[in-house]
């Protein structure tokens, strides 16, 4: 498995392979990308969790609020994230953060 962070509010986009763009008539399927029950508070904003299969080569992100001419900081279009993590580099970066936050009703550690 491969993991990133995703920052709250944004959302995945087009997904690659090792035969390009993943398309669900290549692969018959959708390409599997959880969302976990941890998160990174860092600077104000929450870095949620994301697993993905070992196929996935790279993932688009995307902001999921619309642009806003007054805010250039909320005018980005997309972000692709070539470098998946391992889990000893989750581990590692959730040693240095605090990792709480909450998804839905219950506390996730």
């Amino acid at each position: 498995m491969k993991y990133f962070f995703l920052s709250d509010g944004w959302k995945v986009g087009r997904v690659w392979g090792g035969g390009g763009e993943w398309t669900v008539a290549g692969w018959r399927r959708q390409p599997d990308i959880q969302q976990l029950n941890l998160c990174l508070s860092d600077r104000n904003a929450k870095m949620w969790l994301y697993r993905v299969e070992d196929a996935v080569l790279m993932v688009e992100v995307k902001p999921g609020a619309t642009l806003d001419p007054a805010d250039p900081a909320k005018n980005i279009g997309s972000v692709t994230l070539t470098r998946l993590i391992d889990a000893e580099q989750v581990l590692e970066r959730l040693g240095t953060i605090a990792a709480r936050c909450e998804m839905g009703n219950p506390p996730l550690i």
